[in-house]
């Protein structure tokens, strides 16, 4: 038998590990013992409020116990590049590559092109790479930078052969290399940098003008397709061939083939809904079935640009494996960020996540697909249901198409597959590509795949695959995580409910897995419960705790302790600072009380038919000014949002009830008070700190980034207000 193409090593002390967790499990087995054994009788005053408080307790613990099935069986994977080399060289399958962009404001042009070239540039066969751009705002400026793109590639693609260049964005490259790195080819260094400098330059003098000079419209017949009519909800379907890996005429400086290299804007129409970034993937797939017909496709965002040149064939280690390529749907790669600051001020690297949560899936039959950096057979996506028999069909399929067409009789019949009317009583989006109707496409997808009987799996090499862009704001770090709670909780209350319809289909670690995310949502409310009530019982003298010389203490005390603890632990691990892990614990907390919060509310306004599907997109850009504060790690607030309005006012909320406790304690109440309120003492202290920059923020702060005034008038009376309130 040959030697496996990749393998799979389960983690390392599980001893230790599920010592951890049954001592936990004890702790908050005796916590719920307490609370069950020492409810307040009928009409006791703060009863309902100890109510609450365990109700929140109960709900945290269930948050916890769910969490265990992403730390189960955790698998790491290796690949071995070089055997895929030996024995499937000149049998490697066309790669397809999907670049999803929808807004040039949010996501500026240069940003996409640098995404599209690092693709390009990627160390694998041109005749079988073709690389696609979704351009869902129909943007004449997308359209010119791919254009100019398109002529840079023939100088940039043999420039990262002969040097391995890595990462491929010509962007990152230059801000992370320097000539004297390169000392024996400064020149050509300096000249490719001035090259990427020069076409950045024409295409931001372009987007500055507000339009593209007769000149350049000139250079190219597809600048007629957009007229003063054209918006980015309103437009024709669009399919241009920048880079035609068909023809022999397409060659790089070296005198190379190159990778084809397609621009799709798919038709726009008022009347219809467009179904978000899932309609354009849909799109593509229809198009790029046409063009090249890649029997693997890789899905990324037009900002996570590729750090490595190999990860195709990481990928290929498992789809062609002999013994077990054949169960894999898809391959799911980790997404590292380039622009983290030190101490990851909006807790964006989500290292638990890409360490232990989708290893721990893997174990379970595979990662979650998140919707980028993430290569799936194209069959998978089209409907097809798992079968022994895939790889025969793999290697009937790998084949490319042969077109005897010219470009131009070639783009106008793949035109037809990118319209408004094409998917009317068709399966997309349903049976076939991307699922429809969730705000977590990606997630929904991914799922079906695995229910009809076909397993993922994650990789996560040394060198990091992609980096992408992370929020370099509060607010979009925080609407960010909103859309991602809002479209979990859609899935876990759709048809396709994991436990429902993954029952007998897939392994309950995976369906307990989805249930963790789709309950974010909800964990909202009983986290609001724990950061205002206790507090507020603090001012009027109400104990929801036990005391310090109970025996009850022992196992608050514990469970706190021990999983802060457990957290650093890992957390350092992986290697993180303490500030980091701190950062980590604020935006949690954060995140609870106002991204999940408001993904509960609108999705409860959708089920009642009050509100609308939305997607937001994230920003990819920042101003010079606020950029100097996220890398001095200085959070950024600056507008006026609801969400700031909320924390501002649990952050007041506990420094006053923190104040005024402390008053009564010393007015009155004396040692006795101090030790039936210890415990909340702690938390409301422990909230305060972690407030400390909204504080800040909003009282000692004259920048942009500050809290505006009204949000901290508004959420002072609310808290002074909330103080007084009776506790029952």
């Amino acid at each position: 038998m040959e030697e496996r193409l990749f393998e799979m090593k389960k983690g390392r002390g599980r001893v230790w590990w599920w010592l951890y967790a049954c001592s936990m499990q004890l702790g908050l087995l005796l916590i719920w013992v307490y609370r069950a054994s020492h409810v307040p009788e009928a009409g006791a005053r703060g009863r309902w409020a100890w109510i609450a408080v365990s109700a929140a307790e109960l709900w945290f613990g269930f948050e916890w116990l769910i969490t265990l099935s992403v730390r189960w069986n955790p698998v790491y994977r290796r690949t071995f590049q070089d055997r895929l080399s030996a024995r499937f060289e000149d049998k490697l399958p066309g790669v397809d590559v999907f670049i999803c962009t929808a807004d040039p404001t949010l996501e500026p042009p240069t940003i996409v092109i640098n995404t599209a070239l690092s693709v390009l540039a990627y160390d694998y066969p041109p005749e079988k790479l073709s690389v696609y751009v979704s351009d869902d705002g129909g943007s004449i400026f997308t359209f010119y930078a791919l254009l100019e793109a398109s002529r840079f590639a023939k100088s940039w693609i043999p420039f990262c052969r002969k040097f391995n260049a890595q990462p491929m964005s010509p962007a990152l490259f230059f801000s992370k290399s320097s000539a004297t790195a390169h000392n024996s080819n400064v020149s050509e260094w300096t000249a490719m940098k001035k090259l990427y400098e020069d076409m950045e330059r024409r295409i931001d003098a372009e987007m500055k003008r507000g339009d593209i000079s007769n000149e350049i419209k000139a250079q190219h017949e597809a600048f007629s397709e957009w007229s003063s009519k054209t918006t980015s909800k309103d437009h024709q379907a669009i399919v241009k061939i920048l880079i035609d890996g068909r023809d022999e005429n397409a060659q790089d400086t070296d005198g190379f083939a190159m990778p084809t290299f397609v621009y799709v804007a798919r038709e726009k129409r008022l009347n219809y809904h467009h179904n978000f970034k899932a309609g354009a993937l849909n799109a593509l797939l229809r198009v790029s079935g046409e063009i090249s017909h890649g029997p693997i496709i890789l899905t990324i965002d037009c900002d996570m640009c590729a750090n490595s040149s190999q990860p195709i064939r990481d990928a290929l280690c498992l789809f062609m494996d002999e013994e077990r390529g054949h169960e894999y749907a898809f391959v799911q790669f980790a997404q590292y960020f380039v622009n983290l600051t030190e101490n990851d001020l909006y807790a964006s690297s989500f290292k638990i996540v890409h360490e232990v949560y989708f290893p721990g899936l893997d174990g379970q039959g595979g990662p979650f697909y998140t919707g980028s950096c993430c290569f799936h057979r194209r069959e998978c996506l089209n409907g097809r249901i798992y079968s022994h028999e895939t790889n025969k069909i793999w290697q009937e399929r790998q084949r490319p198409k042969i077109h005897e067409e010219s470009v131009g009789a070639l783009e106008e019949r793949t035109r037809s597959l990118a319209t408004c009317s094409y998917e009317e009583n068709t399966q997309w989006g349903n049976e076939m590509g991307v699922k429809y109707g969730c705000a977590v496409e990606d997630i929904i997808t991914g799922f079906s795949i695995q229910c009809r009987g076909w397993k993922s799996a994650y990789l996560n090499p040394k060198r990091a695959a992609f980096l992408g862009l992370a929020p370099t704001t509060l607010s979009q770090s925080l609407v960010q995580i909103q859309r991602w709670a809002e479209g979990h909780l859609q899935f876990l209350l759709s048809k396709y409910c994991p436990p429902l319809y993954g029952f007998g289909r897939t392994k309950l670690g995976l369906q307990i897995g989805h249930i963790f995310c789709g309950s974010w949502g909800f964990s909202s409310i009983p986290t609001l419960i724990y950061v205002v009530i206790p507090s507020i019982c603090i001012v009027h003298g109400i104990s929801v705790f036990p005391s310090v010389s109970s025996f009850w203490f022992a196992p608050f005390a514990f469970v706190i302790a021990f999983s802060n603890a457990f957290s650093f632990w890992e957390s350092h691990f992986y290697g993180a600072t303490f500030k980091c892990w701190w950062n980590g614990n604020r935006m949690d907390l954060y995140r609870r009380t106002t991204s999940y919060l408001f993904a509960l509310v609108n999705t409860t306004l959708k089920l009642l038919g009050i509100a609308d599907s939305s997607f937001v997109v994230t920003p990819k850009v920042a101003h010079e000014e606020t950029l100097k504060r996220y890398e001095r790690g200085i959070i950024e607030f600056g507008s006026t949002s609801p969400m700031f309005t909320v924390l501002s006012t649990v952050a007041m909320l506990n420094l006053f009830c923190l104040i005024g406790g402390a008053v009564n304690v010393l007015a009155g109440g004396g040692m006795g008070a101090l030790e039936q309120l210890s415990l909340q003492f702690f938390l409301c202290a422990a909230l305060v700190l972690i407030n400390l920059p909204i504080y800040h923020a909003s009282f000692f702060r004259n920048d942009e980034g500050r809290i505006l005034m009204n949000t901290t008038l508004l959420s002072v009376a609310i808290a002074t207000v909330a103080c007084f309130v009776p506790v029952f």
